[in-house]
């Protein structure tokens, strides 16, 4: 069946508009509780959420769901979602949903599921959620001796501070380390100064002031002005600007250059690669990692192996296949060694680990290729098919065609928001510049 509420990372969209509506929300909780009540255990679910105003409406609606299929409801309250993946498989429960929308504006939200062992849900359960939410559930609904509880869970920041520290060895510590630090207003707030802090580092907080409408405004990895000015300011070794849920990591350099995630990606590899760390001769990126990075991982002997967009995606290859780093360019980085899911805060770790180990300044460090020129520009649609009108597939072909072997043309809708996204990229800026202006022009005539 078509999609209709599951993007690439699970429902999004507007708050109290559809599908991130207070009824939506209680039917995702029914379904979802219903989809995993496997055998005659009592039935657990963890819930965390960020710190946007929207996630106080669809709490209490997913709580009413879940509990009324006889769902046990946990509540950690505002924390990142790799904590809520941690909490699932520590907690032994049967689901855990994360209430966030990730790097996007305060007005939006979404429901992210993980599976009891900590993963997202694949396809193929996301659907069968789906199906059930076009169904009438009542007749489904648990006794009333049957129905669920809700309770607070006490000390969840503590645990994932514990969890997070215990990522590095343990006689490592970032004593003489200047770490501005920029939360985004959102679900680490609180933990990721406190891990840097008992760490050793000297630590610099921005966006820590959430009041439910600032989140990622301004601030965070989508907008980093803020933390590379600070840099500047206090003559900090290092930044690091995670998203809203803190599933994704940019850092900045003592210089004030940013790093994506393609350069941690292989700052982490040629480590582990030494170390004797890695589980395979390699990484999982998606199809938007730069070919910088590829030609780099290539002269280390490693190999690139490519997904489509979305790091469940990546996941799914590095389980499948048995890698344990794979990522995203926009900084989601999977460590399997730690995490079932991008968590920001740990790959910043894992990159102060090789800091230290080096001894040199994070511009070197973290430097590890250039990057061929790559442009990437998004066409906003009211609806419809664009990417099937004739015109547009014409101009795609010829831009490959163009390019040829010294570049690439990716050409995909959001799974979040109504775009269609256009990335070129190769050894010739110019060319790739023309190309995508002529796909942009197609694509903005047939939308």
């Amino acid at each position: 069946m078509a999609r209709t509420y599951f993007g690439t990372d699970g429902i999004r969209g507007t708050a109290n508009r559809w599908p991130i509506t207070p009824e939506i929300a209680l039917k995702v909780g029914m379904a979802a509780g219903l989809v995993f009540r496997r055998g005659g255990h009592r039935h657990r679910v963890v819930i965390g959420k960020d710190t946007r105003l929207s996630g106080y409406m669809i709490e209490p609606a997913l709580t009413a769901g879940f509990t009324s299929v006889g769902v046990d409801v946990f509540l950690s309250g505002p924390v990142p979602t790799p904590a809520i993946a941690m909490l699932t498989r520590s907690l032994r429960a049967d689901l855990g949903v994360m209430i966030s929308a990730s790097h996007n504006p305060f007005a939006d939200n979404g429901i992210k599921l993980f599976g009891p062992d900590g993963y997202k849900l694949s396809d193929e359960v996301e659907g069968e959620i789906e199906a059930m939410l076009e169904t009438d559930l009542t007749g489904q609904l648990a006794a009333p001796m049957e129905l669920g509880r809700a309770k607070r869970l006490d000390g969840v920041r503590d645990r994932y501070v514990e969890f997070a520290k215990r990522t590095l060895p343990r006689h490592l510590s970032l004593e003489g380390l200047r770490v501005v630090i920029d939360c985004a207003n959102g679900a680490a707030y609180k933990v990721a100064p406190e891990v840097l802090w008992e760490l050793g580092a000297e630590v610099v907080a921005l966006g820590v002031e959430p009041n439910g409408l600032n989140i990622n405004r301004d601030c965070g990895s989508t907008s980093l002005g803020a933390v590379v000015a600070k840099v500047h300011e206090v003559r900090a070794d290092i930044g690091i600007a995670l998203d809203g849920d803190a599933d994704r990591v940019i850092i900045i350099d003592e210089k004030g250059k940013i790093v994506d995630g393609d350069q941690l990606m292989a700052v982490v590899a040629q480590s582990w690669a030494e170390d004797g760390r890695l589980s395979k001769p390699g990484i999982v990126a998606t199809i938007m990692s730069n070919l910088g990075l590829e030609r780099y991982l290539k002269g280390q002997g490693l190999d690139l192996v490519r997904t489509k967009v979305g790091d469940r995606y990546v996941v799914e290859e590095m389980r499948a296949s048995g890698y344990n780093v794979g990522g995203e360019q926009s900084g989601h980085i999977v460590l399997s060694e730690f995490t079932t899911t991008g968590d920001g805060l740990v790959a910043a770790l894992q990159v102060l680990a090789v800091v230290k180990k080096y001894g040199r300044p994070v511009s070197e460090v973290c430097h590890r290729f250039d990057p061929v020129p790559q442009i990437l520009r998004n066409v906003k649609f009211a609806g419809g098919k664009p990417l099937e009108v004739d015109a547009v597939r014409a101009a795609i072909s010829a831009a490959t065609d163009r390019l040829g072997a010294t570049g690439r043309v990716i050409v995909r809708p959001s799974g979040t928001e109504p775009l269609i996204r256009v990335m070129g990229e190769g050894d010739n800026a110019s060319l790739v510049s023309e190309v995508v202006d002529d796909i942009i022009t197609a694509i903005s005539r047939a939308a």
